[in-house]
């Protein structure tokens, strides 16, 4: 009977460890979901700043050009004419 008793206890003992650390675990794990989603939020955040800071940085690249000698005034009229056709393709893709 006196080892029926120990291993009781020893059940006893066991599932209260397991119990605290399955506890442990899952505050974790819910900390850790939190980071991820506010992590997530913010490389979405920084994704948006960076299309955003390219187009402002194209904006910049054409005015400058614009302002620019002879060459630079032809580039651009050459990205505004390829612009100017790939506005095109989609309007013909659109209508389809």
């Amino acid at each position: 009977m006196h080892n029926l008793t120990i291993a009781v206890t020893e059940v006893e003992e066991k599932l209260k460890t397991l119990l605290e650390n399955y506890a442990f675990l899952k505050e974790e794990n819910e900390f850790l979901h939190d980071k991820v989603t506010d992590l997530e939020q913010q490389l979405t955040q920084e994704k948006q700043l960076h299309v955003r800071l390219e187009d402002n940085f194209q904006t910049l690249k054409i005015a400058k050009t614009i302002q620019g000698s002879k060459q630079d005034r032809k580039e651009t009229k050459l990205k505004i004419n390829t612009l100017i056709r790939e506005i095109d393709k989609c309007i013909l893709q659109l209508n389809e």
